[in-house]
């Protein structure tokens, strides 16, 4: 292999590399029409019950099935205003600015908002 092809192959290596340790450590939300969505694009939520800025999440049981957490794989990494909490039956979920984050299981694409003001208690979410 010539010296050229040699450092190219090792520069193409390391960015393949790096780009894969960055992304475990990327945002697991992104911004949508000013609202958070998830990985999927679907709009995410807050519950005005969960209280602020204690890691602690008070939807669990039928609560959770009808408003999924965002889960958080044990390798992803709390940046900027994503922490992540942990839930009572111990799985991890992304919080922002110390609320965990949810969807709704009546949104059916992206773009959808139906649990925008849901009994008052859950909002979209904002960065």
């Amino acid at each position: 292999m010539k010296p050229n092809a040699r450092a190219t192959l090792a520069l193409s290596t390391t960015l393949i590399l790096l780009g894969g340790c960055a992304s475990m450590y990327a945002a697991p939300a992104k911004v949508s029409d000013g609202l958070l969505v998830g990985p999927t694009g679907m709009t995410l939520y807050t519950f005005d019950k969960d209280p602020s800025g204690t890691g602690k999440s008070v939807c669990n049981g039928p609560c959770a099935a009808n408003w999924p957490p965002l889960m958080a794989a044990e390798a992803d990494k709390a940046s900027g205003d994503y922490t992540i909490i942990t839930r009572d039956d111990g799985a991890r979920q992304w919080a922002i600015k110390g609320k965990p984050l949810y969807y709704w299981v009546k949104d059916s694409r992206p773009g959808d908002k139906t649990g925008d003001d849901f009994n008052k208690v859950w909002q979209t979410a904002k960065p």
